[in-house]
C-alpha cells in the first residue's frame, strides 16, 4: 500500500478540512494517508525545501515555489471583513520603527505588514508566542493569526486590522487570500488530479457533516478551542467558500501576487490559474 503524507497546520480550520480523510470518510484504494501538523511558517519553509508532496502553505509563499508545486483549488482560507490583527498594549503609541512580532517571513500577513510598515523592526516567532511577547514587552506589537484573533488579553487592543491594510491596497472589493494547499509537480498528473479531487471531496464532506465532525474533534481534543469558538472560527476560515476556488477568489490571489511583485517580494508577476493542475486532462485522455 502506498503511503501519502499530507502536511497541514494544527489550527482548527486545517484540522477540520483534513479529518474526513483521517477518519476514513474519504479514501482511495491502495493508498494509506498520513498527516503531519506543523505551524504554518514551518510548512512554508518545508515547501521551499520540497519536503512534502502535499502541503498547506501561505498564499504569500506560493510565487517562491511555483516551479516545484502546483496550487490546489481546495482547502483554502480567505478573510472577508476580518483577518490577522496588529495588536499592542492599551494606552501605548507605536513609533515609526516599532518592534513587532510576526508569525513568519513567508506568511501572507507578513507580506501585507511589510508593505504597510516598511520601517518596522520585525521579529519572527511561533504564532502561539506572539501575544505573550507583547504582554511582557519584548516587542511593541504583534500580528495575531488563527484562533488567537478571537480572544486575547484584556490589556491588549487592536492597532490595525490587516483586513483594512488589504482593503487599502486592493480597493476593498476582494476577499483576503490567506492560506491554501500545494502539490508537488513531479507527481504523475493522473495521481495529482486524484489527490486534488479527494481533498476537495474531504472538504465538502466536512462541511456537509460539520456538526458531527466538530463534535468528534472536540471529544478527541484535536483542537485548541472550545465548542462555541470552534463554531465561529470554522465559519471564518473553513466555510463553504473553502471547498473550491471561485472567480472572485482567483482575482484576489492574482492581486496579492501582483502587489508582492510590485513591492519587490516576488521575482515575477504570475496568474494563479496558470499554476493549477489541469483537471480536464483525465476527461481529454479518456475521450
Amino acid at each position: 500500500m502506498k503511503k501519502m503524507v499530507i502536511a497541514h497546520s494544527p489550527d482548527a480550520d486545517d484540522i477540520f478540512m483534513y479529518y474526513a480523510i483521517k477518519f476514513g470518510w474519504v479514501g482511495e484504494n491502495n493508498i494509506q494517508f498520513e498527516n503531519i501538523a506543523l505551524d504554518i511558517e514551518t510548512l512554508n519553509v518545508e515547501a521551499l525545501n520540497g519536503t512534502y508532496d502535499i502541503s498547506a502553505i501561505s498564499f504569500g509563499l506560493y510565487p517562491h515555489i511555483r516551479n516545484d508545486y502546483a496550487l490546489l483549488r481546495t482547502a483554502v482560507s480567505f478573510g472577508q471583513g476580518y483577518g490577522p490583527k496588529l495588536i499592542r498594549k492599551k494606552d501605548t503609541v507605536l513609533k515609526k520603527r516599532f518592534k513587532v512580532a510576526l508569525s513568519g517571513k513567508y506568511t501572507t500577513n507578513a507580506l501585507l505588514f511589510r508593505i504597510a510598515y516598511p520601517d518596522a523592526k520585525i521579529v519572527y516567532m511561533n504564532f502561539l508566542e506572539i501575544e505573550q511577547a507583547v504582554l511582557d514587552g519584548s516587542v511593541d506589537a504583534g500580528v495575531l493569526i488563527h484562533e488567537s484573533i478571537l480572544g486575547y488579553d484584556e490589556s491588549l487592543e487592536v492597532e490595525r486590522e490587516l483586513w483594512d491594510v488589504w482593503c487599502e491596497l486592493s480597493g476593498g472589493e476582494l476577499p483576503l487570500p490567506l492560506g491554501g494547499m500545494a502539490i508537488r509537480r513531479s507527481l504523475p498528473l493522473t495521481s495529482a488530479i486524484m489527490y486534488e479531487n479527494l481533498l476537495t471531496k474531504a472538504v465538502q464532506i466536512a462541511r456537509d457533516h460539520k456538526t458531527n465532525l466538530s463534535k468528534m474533534l472536540m471529544e478527541r481534543s484535536l483542537v485548541r478551542i472550545d465548542a462555541p469558538t470552534l463554531e465561529k472560527y470554522l465559519e471564518l476560515y473553513a466555510n463553504d467558500e473553502s471547498i473550491t476556488l471561485n472567480e472572485t477568489q482567483y482575482k484576489a490571489i492574482e492581486l496579492l501576487f501582483e502587489l508582492g511583485y510590485k513591492h519587490g517580494f516576488f521575482d515575477a508577476q504570475i496568474n494563479p490559474k496558470d499554476f493549477m493542475i489541469p483537471l480536464e486532462y483525465t476527461e481529454l485522455r479518456n475521450s
